[in-house]
């Protein structure tokens, strides 16, 4: 048995009744675009409610298609972990999942999602939407990507605003251990979450599965995820479900492109399988070296790219947003880095721009970022 599929505008006040009809089964499925797609009608199996888009890392789109069951199990275990059903501040596109999992979250908590002013994330805005969502019953709680978090806690009265969550998730992307550390500090009860489009969004909680999820790690660190959350498969793409999701001791599995390591049950993911450098026959873990250059003074945000090096092959760059849009001087940079992961990942360049590439709601795009690195080392090749 299947049931048709119809697309809806990423609009909260469109999203919010189809999602209602495809979840109790009045309706068709919901694909949620931002921009439409011209094409002819599908249909999905009579179980998916939802048809999420995501380009992911090699930017060819994939139809990810989330069930009843698995958004419901996804939506209760977040409750549980959280203390029970609560209220929520949309602040992400109801496009990406996980502002999708916020109007799920609300609705079948029985509660309309609160949400900001239209336009791009603004501290202001943020700050009027906040105290407006918490003024009401709770729990509260929103969910937020660490540009997000950053643009909070530089403004004092979106970080008063943000105190009156019971929850902050933060997820998307990696948050560097200082903007948590600082988060903290300010007295925000932040929830760092690890997941994706196929397993309706985050599942894993500051390192802990959520109810019901399990988290494997084989022996080249690849990250395998396991649980009532995962995704029905691909629309129209068997040869994406067939090397994608796996089972293993009578279990299905999810066999996604990140590295991890499991410590006492708790998961701390390394970055991807993909993202590794190479610089000098040296291997250089991008995600380690935006640990040490994010904990310095005025970095906001870093992403650590590849750079083409005829010497090289190459050149591990540093592309940074910093507070005041200058430079953290090169050689402490280095001497940092050197000191934590050894010379070999040490940066030899380090770029500032006012924002870095994304894809998605706040992941730097890598291949964005080299790219625009190349190009600005290209203009000024003694930056």
């Amino acid at each position: 048995m299947d049931r048709p599929l119809r697309d809806v505008p990423a609009q909260v006040q469109d999203l919010v009744p189809a999602l209602t009809a495809a979840l109790d089964g009045t309706g068709p499925a919901v694909r949620v675009l931002d921009v439409p797609v011209p094409g002819p009608a599908h249909r999905v199996p009579e179980d998916v409610a939802v048809v999420v888009r995501t380009s992911g890392s090699t930017g060819h789109p994939r139809d990810v298609m989330l069930s009843v069951a698995a958004l419901r199990a996804s939506a209760a275990a977040t409750a549980a972990r959280l203390g029970g059903p609560g209220s929520w501040l949309l602040a992400l596109p109801v496009h990406h999942v996980a502002g999708l999992q916020v109007v799920l979250r609300a609705l079948l908590a029985g509660r309309d999602p609160a949400t900001l002013p239209p336009g791009p994330f603004r501290a202001a805005g943020f700050t009027a939407a906040a105290r407006a969502a918490t003024a009401g019953p709770g729990p509260h709680h929103t969910s937020l990507v660490p540009t997000q978090l950053v643009r909070v806690l530089d403004d004092p009265d979106a970080t008063d605003a943000a105190l009156g969550f019971d929850a902050v998730l933060v997820g998307g992307a990696a948050c560097p251990p200082s903007l948590l550390a600082r988060a903290r500090a300010a007295g925000l009860r932040v929830v760092t979450t690890y997941g994706m489009t196929e397993t309706c969004g985050g599942c894993v909680y500051d390192g802990h599965p959520l109810d019901g999820v399990t988290v494997s790690v084989d022996a080249e660190q690849r990250v395998a995820l396991s649980g009532p959350v995962l995704a029905t498969g691909y629309l129209h793409r068997p040869d994406l479900d067939a090397t994608t999701f796996t089972t293993s001791g009578g279990r299905r599995w999810l066999r996604t492109a990140d590295r991890g390591r499991l410590e006492g049950g708790v998961l701390h993911v390394l970055g991807r399988l993909d993202d590794v450098l190479v610089t000098g026959g040296v291997k250089v873990d991008p995600f380690a070296v935006e640990e040490v250059v994010g904990g310095l003074a005025d970095v906001r945000e870093v992403c650590v790219v590849g750079v083409p090096d005829q010497h090289w092959g190459q050149s591990v760059v540093a592309v940074v947003v910093t507070q005041d849009g200058t430079a953290p001087a090169l050689t402490p940079l280095r001497t940092a880095v050197a000191a934590a992961l050894g010379p070999a990942s040490a940066p030899r360049q380090v770029l500032v721009v006012d924002e870095l590439p994304a894809r998605g709601p706040g992941k730097p795009d890598r291949r964005a970022v080299a790219r625009l690195a190349t190009q600005l080392m290209a203009r000024h090749p003694s930056a």
